[in-house]
């Protein structure tokens, strides 16, 4: 099943860019909630490179690596990954009010699909307010 978040980002299509691919920006605003934080990041933004950003628990509690591998770049405009056997793509659209900014991911079985999609759109929703407050 794939499952679908967006939000729209008042800022020029190569800021938005930018902060959704440098791992400086990425470990600012990859998190789903105030207690977990992202504390490192890297990205080789290139078909067949690969990414990786360690997400924690704040207290310590737990924590995970969410990595995988690029399949397709248009600068500016798309990022398709493959991470385990799943698949996404981040699509940036520029309009009039900003950019339009929708993940589309495949969904895991392991947990509500409601669930995920909250938790993915709240890490989109840190995005826009990181780029937002730029």
């Amino acid at each position: 099943m794939k499952v679908t978040v967006e939000t729209t980002v008042a800022a020029p299509v190569d800021a938005v860019w930018r902060a959704y691919t440098t791992p400086e920006a990425i470990v600012q605003w990859n998190a789903a909630s105030d207690d977990w934080h992202t504390t490192a990041a890297s990205v080789d933004l290139r078909e067949g490179g690969a990414f990786s950003s360690r997400m924690e628990a704040k207290d310590g509690s737990e924590g995970f690596n969410f990595a995988g591998t690029y399949t397709r770049i248009v600068p500016g405009r798309l990022i398709e990954y493959a991470f385990g056997d799943r698949n996404a793509r981040v699509e940036f659209d520029a309009l009039d009010e900003g950019v339009r900014v929708r993940v589309t991911f495949d969904a895991e079985t392991t947990h509500p699909v409601e669930q995920q999609r909250a938790g993915w759109q709240a890490i989109l929703d840190n995005f826009a307010r990181h780029v937002m407050a730029r």
